[in-house]
């Protein structure tokens, strides 16, 4: 088989090399061989440099404003089973007393 990623917008196993940019016939969307080694190379830090990686517990490090909410989210808040997505907000995450909620992984630390 192939040993070419799949294509990042449409997640297609179809992909092919045309010189040095890799294409997908189903969606069309082009990209280079360089910037998709890039993207696996996402790595998230903590406010103290500890790498994160998904399904790991951190804590808040000070009180966050929670928008659209009268309330704030607490120094030493834990989440658990933390995902890693990308955007401004780099954590998606559920807190007990506030639901479904993204947070800056400047923010956090690791436990």
């Amino acid at each position: 088989m192939s040993s070419l990623p799949n294509c990042p917008k449409c997640n297609s196993e179809y992909t092919y090399e045309d010189g040095s940019l890799l294409i997908c016939p189903e969606c069309g969307h082009e990209w280079s061989l360089e910037a998709a080694s890039v993207e696996e190379e996402r790595v998230i830090k903590d406010a103290n440099g500890n790498v994160l990686s998904d399904g790991d517990t951190v804590t808040v490090i000070k009180d966050l404003k929670v928008k659209g909410s009268s309330s704030t989210l607490k120094q030493g808040t834990k989440v658990k089973n933390i995902r890693l997505v990308d955007g401004d907000h780099n954590i998606d995450c559920k807190i007990d007393g506030f639901g479904a909620m993204s947070l800056k992984s400047e923010f956090v630390k690791k436990i």
